[in-house]
């Protein structure tokens, strides 16, 4: 099984204890920038009343801004999500490189670091997973959303695919991290043990699949060049 580095795991461990209380000290210890402030806001309110329930007005009192202000930087909740997913990118990937000798452990190391970025705001993600199981709508979006992020996590592990591989290496990603944020978001444990067991599994799986999809690609492209070439000297003459 992969383990994480020690100076990850141990970073994880201060913000995954952070996270019962995140979301107060964020409204508490908002930041100055209104953009800022109205991400941290709106995170706070879906967590503690949901997508559906969390309104545009609710959104600009609590992050201490006109409902013009709150316009002119975002056109609706679903941007604000969109931000939200940028700033852990960056919070993410700031970190530099990715530790791990094999791509699988690099990724699993980046994979770790979002989670741990994610952490003081579980109570908002639980309430967005809620939604998404009832609004197919909503989880396309996530889906898309997450896709976008995934392209800058396998970066970050070094991972660069391009074309349909690309594509389908990005989908696993985002299955890969569903299913261990399913895990995650029910996980207590400082060590995050069942967390780091679900994820290695889950890479595992990708890994392997990932391998069978390189050798169809490479059987359909050998398969290519003769019939290309047949169909060229058909034109010929």
């Amino acid at each position: 099984m992969v383990t994480r580095p020690k100076r990850k795991q141990a970073a994880g461990r201060g913000r995954t204890a952070s996270s019962r209380t995140g979301t107060s000290r964020a409204k508490s210890a908002a930041p100055a920038e209104p953009r800022e402030r109205i991400i941290d806001a709106f995170m706070m309110l879906v967590g503690e009343r949901g997508l559906m329930n969390t309104g545009l007005a609710d959104i600009a009192r609590a992050a201490d801004v006109s409902l013009a202000e709150l316009r002119g930087e975002f056109p609706g909740k679903l941007a604000i999500l969109a931000a939200f997913s940028k700033r852990i990118d960056a919070a993410v990937l700031a970190q530099g490189p990715a530790e791990g000798e094999g791509a699988k452990d690099r990724l699993f190391d980046i994979l770790m670091r979002r989670l741990d970025a994610l952490a003081p705001y579980k109570p908002a993600l639980r309430q967005m997973v809620r939604t998404a199981r009832r609004s197919p709508g909503f989880a396309a979006v996530l889906n898309v959303m997450t896709r976008r992020s995934q392209r800058w996590m396998h970066a970050a592990a070094g991972i660069e695919r391009g074309g349909i591989t690309g594509a389908i290496a990005r989908q696993g990603g985002v299955l890969v991290f569903a299913e261990t944020l399913a895990v995650w978001l029910k996980d207590d444990d400082p060590d995050l043990a069942r967390t780091m067991k679900t994820l290695d599994r889950a890479l595992g799986r990708g890994d392997r699949a990932m391998r069978l999809v390189n050798d169809i690609c490479g059987a359909v492209c050998r398969m290519g060049g003769p019939m290309r070439e047949a169909a060229e000297q058909r034109a010929a003459g």
